[in-house]
Order: structure tokens, then sequence, then C-alpha cells
């Protein structure tokens, strides 16, 4: 009995599986996705036939469709087959006994009997698994980080160390597809057909990249605020997205090895918040106190001053008044010309 069930087995599965197939992305993938299954067009619009075809095996000759933005990759036996990185429809070849079909041209001997044959030894289920997937190649928005404490940096403008705590989003891009499956995804996503979502809270995976994203938050302060091409100024990080994402970027490669070991890469960051802890607030301060007293700004507010002196002055003490002004600024012009100038000893010597 179980062998006429199994060979019974074999060969429906066999004749269902000659139907090439039309492989499509699966609908309802969220902008975070990072790698998902293609599936079969087995019907469209209540029309079509290929609906009893094995799992996970592509026949020979299928068409698969891939998006602009999107890679395919396709796999057997857990092993990286194929790679289409560029967008449009393309032609599935195989020599694996399973992937035959009358319809390919492969002829009935090897489409049929032969398949039906290699089946039976596995009780009428293909001894194959093929697989394909496709990569999300475009920015995959709103990637969170946020620190809990404050994060500390040696800040080359103030020339102290700076705390804070700061939060915001990423985008990141998939810019090695083939590193990014074999490196980094889980392989339950590739067996199981589930959705990698970076922004799932559920995604062991993203989390580990929220971790290593705010563990280098320091290191990418640091490097904005000490690069002499951003001038020092850690006011400037809020509204330079590219210019703090390549800080970060780099922090991230330094400790973990994004690009080279897993084929990510940060591309844009906003940062939401940034909340000083109290001795830097108070440094900020001092130095925007400092900043509004130097160059020519500075000597507007002297002029000024001794203007609003001058009035006071005349308006307190009269004539009298402005005269004691007036000889009080001849004394202090006079000490400053005795400083320019050399003494008269200084000259007989000279």
């Amino acid at each position: 009995m179980g062998f006429i069930k199994a060979f019974a087995g074999a060969i429906g599965g066999t004749l269902a599986d000659q139907w090439k197939d039309f492989l499509v992305p699966m609908s309802g993938v969220p902008a975070t996705a990072g790698i998902y299954p293609a599936v079969l067009q087995g019907t469209n619009a209540g029309r079509g036939s290929n609906t009893k075809g094995s799992n996970n095996i592509i026949t020979n000759g299928s068409k698969i469709v891939v998006p602009e933005g999107m890679a395919l990759i396709t796999m057997q036996e857990g092993a990286i087959t194929g790679c289409i990185t560029e967008p449009g429809g393309f032609t599935f070849t195989s020599d694996d006994p399973n992937s035959k079909s009358i319809f390919a041209g492969d002829g009935f001997m090897a489409s049929l009997v032969t398949q039906s044959w290699e089946r039976f030894k596995f009780g009428g289920i293909p001894g194959s698994q093929q697989t394909a997937f496709y990569i999300n190649l475009k920015e995959i928005p709103n990637n969170r980080f946020g620190t809990q404490s404050e994060i500390y940096w040696d800040d080359a403008y103030l020339g102290a160390q700076v705390g804070a705590v700061t939060r915001g989003t990423y985008t990141l891009k998939i810019i090695d597809p083939i590193l990014f499956i074999k490196n980094f995804v889980p392989a339950t996503y590739l067996s199981s057909g589930e959705v990698f979502d970076f922004a799932d809270m559920d995604n062991d995976a993203g989390a580990q990249l929220f971790n290593e994203v705010v563990s280098s938050l320091s290191a990418a302060f640091s490097n904005y605020t000490n690069d002499p091409d951003k001038g020092n100024r850690i006011t400037k990080i809020q509204g330079d997205q590219i210019g703090f994402a390549k800080s970060l970027s780099q922090a991230v490669e330094d400790g973990y090895g994004w690009k080279t070991d897993r084929g990510l890469e940060i591309v844009k960051v906003a940062i939401q918040a940034i909340e000083y802890d109290e001795d830097t607030k108070a440094l900020l301060s001092d130095v925007k106190k400092a900043d509004a007293l130097s160059g020519a700004r500075g000597n507007s507010f002297m002029q000024q001053s001794v203007a609003r002196g001058m009035q006071s002055a005349g308006e307190n003490g009269g004539a009298s008044g402005m005269a004691f002004m007036g000889m009080g600024l001849n004394s202090a012009g006079s000490v400053m010309g005795a400083i320019k100038q050399p003494t008269r000893s200084t000259r007989r010597s000279l």
C-alpha cells in the first residue's frame, strides 16, 4: 500500500510540476523589509491551472520578474545559485531533474519518467529544494536609534568633554545582497519564507543592528565634531543628515564591519533631539557669549557701551562729567600709546 501511494504521489506531483512558473514579489511587503520570498503567480483574474505544483521547486523555463530597486537571488539546498541585480524579466534554467518540464523542451523521458522515479525514491516528493528571494536595494527608512543615558565625546571646538542624550532615525541600504544573505540573515528566513523586516521588534538581527548603532554614537559624534571640514561645530549635526550619516557609517564600519562583512551601509540620519547634560549646557552658554563679544560684533558692543557711558556722564554731571570722561578716555589712549611706542631711553640706545 505504501508503495502504491508513494508512486501515485510521485506521478501526480510530476505532472503538476510540468507547468512553467511565473514568479513575482509577494504583495503587502513593508518598506522596511530587507528580504522576502518570490511567489508563484498560479492564477490571474480567475484564469490559470498552475495551482498544484510542489513547494520549493522552480520549473525549467519559468519567468521571474525583478522590479526596479530590487535584486533576486536563487538558492538550491541552501547554496546560492544565481543573483540578478538589474530590473526586467528573466528565464530560469536548471539542470536539476526535478526542474525538467516537457513545456520547456526537456523531453518526455527526462521530464516525466526520470523525474517520477527520482521522486519515488523520496516518497513522492522532490529531492531538491529551490527557492527565490527578493532583496530590497532601496533606502530602507525608519530605523530608529536612541540612548537611555548620556553618551560622551571630546569636542574640539568646545575644548572639553560633551555629554548628551539623543534619539533619531536613519536609512540604510543593502549594498551587497550576497554578503547580506550569507553573513547576516538568519537561516529561518531563508527556509520558512518569512519576511525579514528591519522594523520588526521580534527580529533579533534587527535588534542587533539597533544596539550596534547606539554603541557607535559616541564615536560618530566625535568623528563629526573633530572633523576640520565640518567647522567643529556641534550645532551643525542636526541639520547635516548626510554629513553625520558618513560619520556614523564609518563608526559602525570600524566597530562592526557593516560594509565589509554584511553588505550594509547607513545613508542618511535624522536626529530628532539632542538633550545636553547640565555641564554641557553651561559650557555652550559661555561659548555663545564669547562668540557674541568676538570680532566686529565685539567692537560694535564696545562702541555702544562707550556711547552709553558718555550719555550717562553727560546727563549726570553735565559738561564737567563729559570733561572728566574725556580725560579718562585720553588717559586710556595715552596708556595704549605708551605701550605701543618705545621709550626715550630705548630710542637713544638704538
